[in-house]
């Protein structure tokens, strides 16, 4: 794995624990000699670890759409920033930077990241894995209602196994970058439900 695309909230959150988890896991990454590709914004838990991955000599890739340069406050000490047209052209390149997916904690555009990511490995767009850092259990929640659309039928299980959750950051990486990502088809046969 060189590189590691993170999706993390714009804002710190209410809980120091989730700064906290930001800035361990940005000099994580650099002393694993690991690349980070993020949102590119110098707010949040975004400008947490970026900064954190900075001072611990890794390098930091941020991608930002012209319309959240000025809000998100693009970064400027990154090792390199690419201001984008729009938010698919800014996913489709952190997805071309990255060879994996992590979550942080966040809110509904951390969410949605995530989510097409895993979406384009199910749907076989890419064979890049995606964690969730159950950073103080934020994604324990999340975690089961996933598990819920496994036992109803609507995601399959293989796909459900590409989805790593882990509250241990260390151990987080260790498995994306080992996990074995098996091919399967996306849909789901009535015989199978």
């Amino acid at each position: 794995m060189k590189r590691i695309c993170v999706f993390c909230g714009s804002s710190v959150g209410v809980k120091p624990v989730y700064a906290e988890a930001a800035r361990d896991m940005g000099r994580l990454i650099a002393s694993r000699g690991i690349g980070l590709v993020y949102g590119g914004g110098n707010v949040g838990l975004m400008g947490v670890i970026a900064d954190a991955a900075l001072e611990a000599g890794g390098e930091v890739i941020g991608v930002i759409p012209h319309a959240l340069a000025d809000r998100e406050i693009a970064h400027a000490g990154l090792t390199n920033l690419h201001v984008v047209d729009s938010m698919h052209t800014r996913k489709a390149m952190m997805a071309e930077l990255a060879d994996a997916f992590v979550a942080m904690p966040g809110g509904v555009g951390t969410f949605e990241e995530f989510f097409e990511a895993v979406t384009w490995t199910q749907l076989g767009l890419h064979r890049k894995a995606c964690g969730l850092l159950n950073v103080d259990s934020f994604y324990t929640p999340l975690a089961l209602f996933i598990d819920q659309a496994v036992t109803d039928g609507f995601i399959r299980p293989v796909h459900r196994q590409g989805i790593v959750v882990d509250s241990d950051p260390e151990r987080l990486l260790d498995t994306l970058s080992t996990i074995d990502l098996p091919y399967a088809p996306k849909w789901i046969r009535r015989d199978e439900t």
